[in-house]
């Protein structure tokens, strides 16, 4: 696991409202729990078919957590843990964007980095 950076999955709306506003305050799910969820980089693939399947115009952001004071690394229900921030990701943090292509069995195709 990479502990100098986060992905958030997030839409081509979300994003183009983040670079408005310059932070991410969350999605609706991130709200609603509290805390803007992440994925490491050995789980993007496994949160997108579990939350994502079939949906198009994702993003994924590439966040540098070195600034985050508020990023915890929490257990889930199946024992993975995962990275929750607890306050807004101001969009400085943020030091990449690469689109997340669908394929036409409705699973995502993950930029080459992964």
């Amino acid at each position: 696991m990479n502990f100098k950076f986060v992905y958030k999955i997030c839409t081509k709306s979300e994003w183009l409202e983040i670079k408005n506003k310059g932070k991410l305050i969350g999605s609706k799910k991130d709200l609603e729990d509290g805390y803007i969820h992440f994925s490491g980089s050995d789980q993007v693939a496994a949160t997108l078919k579990k939350f994502y399947h079939n949906q198009k115009d994702l993003i994924l952001l590439k966040v540098d957590i070195l600034k985050l004071d508020h990023l915890v690394w929490e257990q889930t229900s199946d024992g993975a843990m995962f990275p929750h921030l607890y306050s807004p990701l101001d969009i400085s943090n943020i030091v990449d964007e690469q689109d997340i292509i669908l394929s036409g069995d409705g699973t995502h195709v993950l930029p080459s980095i992964f």
